[in-house]
């Protein structure tokens, strides 16, 4: 019997290597005869990086510009063999170091993240985006990388979205030659446009500690920018507006093309090699809810474990999507922690112990 587990992380509580790890030990205890193959996901948001490192890229970590203009140490994943390097725009420009800056925050740092793949020799470049504390429109990202913007008097236009709003000229013809080489995979699990209801500053702006007048700031100064930058032709681009617009500036400054978050790491981390032979897939994250079913890493996981034979079944801190639903994705049964724990705080702190003992339930369900 082989079984296959590709989960996400459980935000706040465990790692996507962390829940690959309580899994398969639930599982060779229920089941000893089981061979368990790990091969943690991520969807180009944060855990990206560490997807990658487990399944056998190289971890490289380099010091660079965090969002709020201090420096930070962040971390990208190298495989030599082909030059494949896998940039998590969220070690340099996330959340993680803290919200509270939405007019200025910069995607500069990742734009140093990516010319340090390129020092490293990178020719393909997979931009996973998601967990930002921007909304420049990747702005930054370009000036990292040679791009110049300017306002009336020929001066750099100040950092973040809203020094976009005083945007003269935009001039990319400075940007690193390499990137003309550079196979650039934008992965992202959102394809928001650029601005307007739908776009980067209107939906994700108040999660980066925007208020109405900051969104209604942000939103025109994306708008400007763009017009400024291409005539607004790719923002209403597919993923355009993921992480505060970054989308838009990769699809335009550096030629990259849109692909699904999971879809890219699948194909990346070696998922059709790890999958082959497999009776059963376990895939998961943190709350299966009905964000889980546009995209996310669990329904991307099950259509691809689904085309290979096998069946899947997903794990979960939280569920709130109905059966009907879960099946409508390719997914036959969910386990959920809270089924085990209600009391939240109780139930992330000792998630792994809980989840080995749904994986000792899986393992009487459908390994027997």
């Amino acid at each position: 019997m082989r079984v296959l587990i590709a989960s996400d992380k459980f935000k706040g509580s465990l790692t996507a290597v962390e829940v690959a790890e309580h899994v398969g030990a639930g599982l060779r205890r229920a089941a000893p005869g089981t061979e368990v193959v790990a091969l943690p996901v991520a969807d180009g948001g944060d855990g990206t990086v560490d997807a990658a490192v487990a399944a056998g890229f190289e971890r490289r970590e380099v010091p660079v510009t965090g969002p709020a203009g201090r420096p930070v140490r962040a971390a990208y994943a190298l495989r030599r063999a082909d030059g494949t390097a896998v940039v998590e725009m969220a070690e340099a420009s996330g959340l993680r170091y803290g919200a509270g800056a939405p007019l200025t925050a910069t995607t500069y740092g990742t734009g140093e993240l990516v010319r340090a793949a390129l020092d490293a020799g990178a020719r393909t470049v997979v931009l996973g985006v998601g967990g930002s504390a921007t909304t420049d429109g990747g702005a930054g990202m370009l000036t990292a990388l040679g791009a110049r913007f300017l306002d009336a008097g020929g001066r750099p236009v100040g950092p973040g979205g809203a020094g976009l709003a005083g945007l003269v000229t935009a001039d990319l013809s400075g940007l690193d030659p390499r990137l003309r080489g550079t196979a650039v995979v934008l992965a992202s699990d959102v394809d928001n446009p650029l601005t307007g209801p739908r776009g980067a500053a209107v939906v994700y702006g108040p999660q980066k500690g925007a208020s109405p007048e900051d969104v209604a700031a942000l939103d025109a100064a994306l708008a400007h920018y763009a017009r400024v930058l291409d005539g607004a032709g790719a923002a209403g681009a597919p993923g355009a507006g993921a992480a505060g617009g970054v989308g838009y500036g990769a699809l335009v400054g550096l030629g990259a093309t849109f692909r699904p978050g999971i879809e890219v790491m699948l194909d990346v981390l070696g998922f059709a090699r790890a999958v082959a032979g497999c009776r059963l897939v376990i895939t998961g994250e943190g709350s299966l809810d009905g964000q889980t079913l546009h995209g996310k890493a669990p329904v991307g996981v099950a259509a691809a474990a689904r085309a290979a034979g096998a069946e899947v079944v997903a794990v979960c801190g939280r569920l709130a999507v109905a059966p009907a639903a879960l099946a409508g994705a390719g997914i036959s049964r969910a386990y959920a922690l809270a089924e085990l724990e209600p009391d939240v705080a109780r139930c992330m702190a000792h998630a792994g112990p809980l989840l080995e003992r749904i994986a000792e339930s899986i393992a009487r369900d459908f390994l027997g």
